[in-house]
């Protein structure tokens, strides 16, 4: 979908620019950290700000899929997908004191 070499795929994860979880033996990338573009703009940052946090990425999936009502989108992955970025690092930040 990224248009990219399992190799740069590989390297965006190593880097902490997209998380990718284990099926049946596979590491996948959520389909919502995708756009039309590629990953999806914030994403990276947002990945940064939870791992300075301490966050696994277990913990760091969690929250972006869990619901937050005062978010626009309802999640913070779907408020990133809609260009809500600033607000879903605000909360990860004041999520680390």
């Amino acid at each position: 979908m990224l248009g990219l070499s399992l190799n740069k795929v590989r390297q965006m994860l190593r880097d902490g620019q997209l998380i990718a979880v284990r099926r049946d033996g596979e590491l996948v990338v959520p389909a919502d950290f995708l756009g039309k573009d590629g990953v999806i703009k914030g994403l990276a940052g947002t990945i940064t700000v939870l791992s300075d946090s301490g966050f696994t990425r277990t913990e760091m999936l969690r929250w972006l899929f869990s619901e937050d009502e005062s978010l626009p989108g309802v999640t913070p992955i779907n408020a990133l997908r809609t260009s809500h970025g600033t607000e879903v690092k605000r909360r990860a930040q004041a999520m680390a004191f």
